[in-house]
Formats: C-alpha cells, structure tokens, sequence
C-alpha cells in the first residue's frame, strides 16, 4: 500500500510521541568557548546532526522541522549545512518538515515545488503560504501524488503569532473567517486524494495550527478530523500544553518546540558550572536537549489523556 508523507508522520507521531524537534539552529545559540574553537557553522552542522541522532535513538520525536531562514542568513555554507541536516533527518527514520513557507504563482511556484521536492534540497513535507490566493497551492500539492512520491505540505491555517488577528482572522463579507474559507478549501484538495489513498486516515495536506490560540482549538480540530495539524507555539512562544493537547485529538498533529531544546543547555543546572568555566561541549549541549525533549513528550502526552482521554 502506497503511503503519503502525512500518513507516515501520523503514525509516527502515534509511535514515538507528537513531539517535532525544530532545528531553527543559529550559531547565536552556542556558547562562546564553541564558537571560538569550532566556528559558528561547524557548530551548527555538529550539533544538528548529534542532535538527530540522540533523539531518535530514544523515539523522542516523530519529526524534524528545519527552518530554512536559519541557514540562508549562513550563505552557501548554510545551504550546504541545510541539504546536510535534512539528509540525516531522513536517514535516522523520521519525517523531515522543511519550514519554508513558500507561496507564489504559475511557474515560479512549479520551481519551488521542484527545489523542495526533488534534488538537493529534498524534503518530506513543506510548509506554504496560501495568502496569494489558492491557484498558488496546486504546484506544491500535486506532489502528494502516488506517481510524484506522495509529498505533504502544511499550509498557514491559525498561525501562533500575536499578528495573526490582522490577515487570518478578518471576517468575509459571505460570512466567516478568511481561515474558513483556507480550511475549506484544505479540505476540498484532501477530498481530490481519498481515491489515491483510499485506506489512509489522514489528509496529504494537513494545516499549520498554532497552540496560543485557546478559544480556536476545539472549534478548529472539530471542524477538521481528517486533517494532521502542525502545532507550533509550545513552549518558548509561550503556547500551553493543553492547547496543543486538544489539537493532538482525532487526525493528531506534531507540536513543535525549537529554542526550548535547541537552548535548553542555558538553563539546565547541571552545566551551571561549565557554563562559568566556558567549558561547555557540543555533547552537554545535546544531554541538555535530550532532556527537554523526554520532559516535553511526556506533558504533551499526560496532557493529551487528560484533555481527550487517550493519545
């Protein structure tokens, strides 16, 4: 049976826990001693890829996210670290998310499609971008075809910025919301793949639901049950546990959490004296992450049951 990429990752997600570890590297997050030893890009390179395997190792995380502005603002060097992290993504067993949020029309968007779903930059699923208008859409989900390697994207749906107010949720003269009018059309393209994966529970597409919005996630996950959501907004944006554990009920979603791991070496007692002495390694750092990672999997999941009584 042929599977798309969503489907894997919700079956993943069932396996090892909704987690999705972001790796929104910057070489700001190092410390000094680091720095001065490796250079900022090897850091970021060394980190990702122990990180990875740390992690998967113990089925702490169904997904990587990795978000491309990072390593775009590193030049060549970053691009090359980027197709390097998304390569040991997919090599460790996991679905790799590429957080590009691409949006464009007509032949420019066929490009995009191309570089992220194909060649060197390779990926699983994107995240897209459907403000231009939904004619923008078609190049990137047409991947999710069997023949085109059953690719999955993750369009803007209920973001988990505080400015989302002024885009997604102005009201249409035909009532409703603009974030409607995009879950329905959502909905409208998943429906196009139910013959295609007829036996699957899960859309292709699935819907970028932010975990900071508490009055939209029980309207937002009823209204959509057959979508993967991924929730971003955990932990350092300041997004609650139990928000996230109502959109993880019915199709599921991946939480995401990035600086909360990725930095979790700055808090973490155990290193308070080696963050004096600037003694700090590439492997404390991972140890410190690791532990964020099992802390944050275990409330996801105690929250999941409480709020919906199961995971």
């Amino acid at each position: 049976m042929n599977k798309h990429k969503m489907q894997i990752l919700q079956e993943l997600a069932k396996k090892n826990g909704p987690l999705c570890v972001g790796l929104d590297t910057s070489p700001k997050y190092f410390p000094e001693n680091l720095i001065k030893e490796l250079g900022g890009e090897a850091c970021v390179l060394e980190y990702n890829k122990k990180l990875i395997n740390a992690v998967t190792a113990e089925n702490l995380a169904c997904c990587f996210k990795i978000q491309i502005a990072y390593y775009e603002a590193m030049g060549l060097a970053g691009m090359k670290i980027y197709a390097d992290t998304l390569k040991a993504v997919k090599d460790s067993g996991v679905i790799a998310i590429s957080d590009i949020k691409r949006g464009d029309i007509a032949a420019t968007a066929d490009a995009y499609a191309k570089a992220h779903f194909t060649g060197d930059f390779e990926t699983d699923i994107i995240t897209v971008n459907p403000y231009m208008g939904f004619d923008t859409l078609k190049p990137f989900t047409s991947y999710a075809a069997p023949e085109l390697g059953g690719k999955g994207a993750f369009v803007l749906l209920c973001t988990s910025n505080p400015g989302m107010v002024d885009i997604e949720h102005q009201e249409l003269k035909a009532g409703g919301l603009l974030l409607d009018r995009v879950g329905n059309e959502l909905t409208r393209i998943g429906d196009e793949y139910k013959a295609s994966y007829a036996d699957q529970t899960c859309y292709p597409v699935g819907a970028v639901v932010g975990a900071t919005q508490e009055k939209d996630a029980r309207i937002l996950r009823d209204r959509y049950p057959n979508m993967f959501f991924l929730i971003p907004g955990y932990g350092a944006q300041g997004g609650a546990a139990r928000i996230a554990a109502t959109l993880l009920d019915k199709a599921g979603g991946a939480v995401n959490s990035s600086r909360g791991i990725l930095c979790a070496w700055q808090k973490d007692p155990e290193l308070a004296e080696k963050r004096d002495a600037g003694t700090v390694s590439i492997e404390d750092m991972v140890k410190s992450a690791v532990k964020a990672c099992k802390t944050s999997k275990e409330e996801l999941i105690a929250s999941a049951i409480e709020v919906n009584g199961k995971y």
